[in-house]
């Protein structure tokens, strides 16, 4: 059974993905910690979170977003996926564990944002903020970094499903741009997925017309929530 939310903001605003659109994105609060079979019900259904909340899209006058993800018990690492892989392997360490807050991570995030365009105000995010958006979470949550030598250079958010992993939110160091760390976090996330017997990786919302959203469909085949169905893709 799906836990009971209560809706906290249900407003229009200036959408994130496309210039000149407008976005629905109601947050809704779930009133009890989403079981791992929740988490696999809600994530199938489009669902997303941040911090606490989880919301889905529910746009006026648009639906480009797609929620996009992998079947990991199908997908096969091609060629150049492995040689990405095997050379980020020699180069950085990974490590798994609970979500945390320090100033490395603030940091990190607050550069890619920067550098990357991502950010619709110059200000940065502080810790409490850094808190409120992934750390604090109604999921089953956890976090794998990625460091070179001792300095941590990428970060994954991960929610959990009993049979599905969500990746919520990838950051890492631009300058690093050559080293391909989001791909190589992805692929390092489809192989988490398949030593743990898990069925689906959830990359979130695919968008065809952003820049920022096209190389989630570089990952194939995928499968994308169209008209409330799950659509292959090739």
């Amino acid at each position: 059974m799906k836990a009971t939310d209560i809706v906290i903001i249900d407003e229009t605003e200036s959408c994130p993905y496309l210039d000149g659109k407008t976005a629905r994105m109601p947050l809704r609060m779930p009133l009890t910690k989403i079981t791992l079979r929740q988490a696999d019900q809600r994530l199938a259904e489009g669902h997303r979170r941040t911090g606490e909340f989880v919301y889905q899209t529910n746009c006026p006058d648009c639906t480009a977003c797609e929620p996009i993800r992998l079947n990991c018990r199908e997908f096969l690492f091609s060629q150049n996926q492995r040689r990405a892989r095997n050379k980020g392997d020699r180069k950085f360490r990974q490590q798994i564990g609970p979500l945390l807050s320090d100033a490395p991570r603030i940091a990190l995030f607050n550069k890619h944002r920067r550098l990357r365009g991502l950010a619709k105000k110059d200000t940065d995010i502080d810790a409490e903020e850094y808190v409120w958006g992934f750390v604090r979470s109604c999921f089953e949550s956890f976090e794998i970094s990625y460091w070179l030598n001792d300095e941590l250079v990428c970060l994954a958010v991960c929610d959990a499903g009993a049979t599905s992993l969500s990746a919520v939110y990838t950051f890492f160091d631009p300058d690093l741009k050559s080293d391909g760390l989001g791909t190589y976090s992805i692929l390092k996330q489809v192989e988490f997925c398949q030593s743990n017997q898990l069925q689906h990786l959830y990359l979130g919302y695919y968008v065809a017309d952003s820049k920022h959203m096209q190389y989630k469909s570089r990952f194939r085949p995928n499968e994308r929530l169209i008209d409330g169905n799950w659509v292959r893709f090739d």
